[in-house]
């Protein structure tokens, strides 16, 4: 994606900032009197736990204002990188004091303080079960619904429980004032916790959609469509995606990712298309006219333009093809006189998706398609294999140095395409890009 990094730079100083904040609140008050180093260090490293946690609510909670400019994609995957870092955190907090002074043992002896020994074991037992389910979600076959539910109860406990036990080690946490002060901190993370998964479904209450179309369509794939059901629908800009939930209410576990590529004119028309790839999305097509529909967002910051005379090299595999597609009818209905080049690459001809309807945009845009098919069959005179170094060199050599890159699909695609504009020395701020790995 295109980075803002002066946004970048400040939201950094806000995470570091809030993330030392319960290390802070803990040294600004009274301060008891000094151990030795390996026991602060123990202490400080649970109070840096304790802030990353709080922050990980944060950044998981799919708040607009959080990190603007930034991309959900890249903040999921420091989510991911940071949950680690804070499990390590927890496992390094007590395991630091048990070497530095044995004692500490007691605080986990239930003998002696029922409640803090049990509060502190399951700290340790529920923050190594939010990471396991989490970075091994798909090898346990736990749902995507199911974990999702598991992921919330989990924080919520790990937060409030950490804050719990910072309260009752009673050390830094003596005096009223910074109980208080990190008791205020840690509770608006957990509010924030609670707005995404219980205020917003209920702000969503008035602003339902119907299902007018749900059919199966060529490359294995089902097209929905909604319609704004008594309200003006969602501006959304051209490559963005929203989150969908299907059924009667908007508390639901059931809630998916997907581009919009319906025309950004139309705010109370929505149109995705989402590829068979698992329960849910197999069983898209059966959806019947009629159902409601509730969508969160619009969310993403791969975004084009329609209004600029820039020309684009577009990079799309698979599924990816979904925020481009909303690209080009946007720029189509704009007129753009902007050129257009399209390298699509598939596993095979029957997985193309919108196949007639680039075929179409390339008759009112100044647009070039270029299908790569990994599996071509005999009869194919087009482009074959995968999207390296070797098939962008050929069509990118007489790109303009003006030229804008957006490039959307699977991670290797991502990776080998990125890879090869960086070699190229393609300026950052022309190269846009986004990971479809939100859940």
């Amino acid at each position: 994606m295109r980075i803002r990094y002066r946004a970048l730079a400040g939201w950094i100083a806000v995470y570091f900032f809030l993330t030392l904040l319960p290390m802070g609140l803990a040294l600004a008050f009274d301060r008891p009197s000094a151990r030795s180093f390996s026991i602060e260090l123990g202490v400080m490293l649970g109070l840096l736990g304790l802030g990353v946690l709080a922050m990980q609510l944060v950044i998981s909670g799919r708040h607009p204002w959080f990190a603007r400019g930034v991309g959900q994609d890249n903040l999921l995957q420091f989510h991911r990188q940071m949950g680690i870092f804070a499990w390590l955190l927890v496992l390094a907090h007590p395991l630091t004091l048990l070497i530095a002074e044995p004692d500490f043992l007691h605080y986990l002896h239930p003998g002696d303080e029922l409640l803090r020994a049990l509060t502190l074991s399951a700290v340790l037992v529920a923050t190594t079960l939010l990471i396991v389910t989490s970075l091994w979600r798909v090898t346990l076959k736990l749902q995507h619904e199911w974990w999702r539910a598991l992921h919330g109860l989990l924080s919520l406990f790990v937060v409030s429980a950490g804050l719990g036990h910072a309260l009752m080690v009673s050390h830094y946490t003596a005096g009223w004032p910074v109980r208080i002060a990190l008791t205020i901190a840690i509770a608006a993370a957990l509010l924030l916790l609670i707005d995404s998964r219980l205020l917003r479904p209920w702000r969503l209450k008035g602003r339902p959609w119907l299902v007018t179309e749900a059919e199966a369509i060529d490359g294995d794939a089902t097209r929905l469509v909604l319609e704004a059901d008594k309200h003006a629908g969602i501006r959304f800009a051209p490559g963005q995606y929203a989150w969908v939930t299907l059924g009667d209410s908007p508390f639901s576990l059931q809630q998916h990712p997907f581009s919009i590529h319906s025309d950004a004119h139309n705010a109370a028309h929505l149109e995705f298309t989402a590829k068979h790839a698992g329960d849910f999305t197999q069983s898209l097509s059966e959806v019947k006219t009629g159902t409601r529909a509730w969508v969160e967002g619009p969310y993403g910051v791969f975004t084009m333009n329609p209004a600029s005379h820039r020309d684009a090299v577009i990079v799309a595999g698979g599924v990816g093809i979904t925020p481009i597609i909303s690209m080009l009818r946007s720029c189509a209905a704009e007129k753009s006189d902007k050129q257009f080049l399209l390298l699509y690459a598939n596993k095979d001809r029957d997985s193309v998706l919108f196949r007639d309807e680039l075929q179409s945009l390339t008759e009112q845009l100044n647009l070039k398609v270029v299908h790569v098919l990994e599996n071509a069959p005999e009869d194919w005179n087009g482009e074959e294999g995968m999207i390296d170094g070797d098939l962008l060199d050929k069509y990118l050599d007489k790109v303009s140095d003006t030229t804008d890159y957006y490039v959307c699909g699977p991670p290797p695609l991502m990776d080998a395409v990125e890879t090869v504009l960086r070699d190229r020395r393609v300026p950052i701020d022309q190269i846009n890009s986004e990971r479809f790995n939100l859940v």
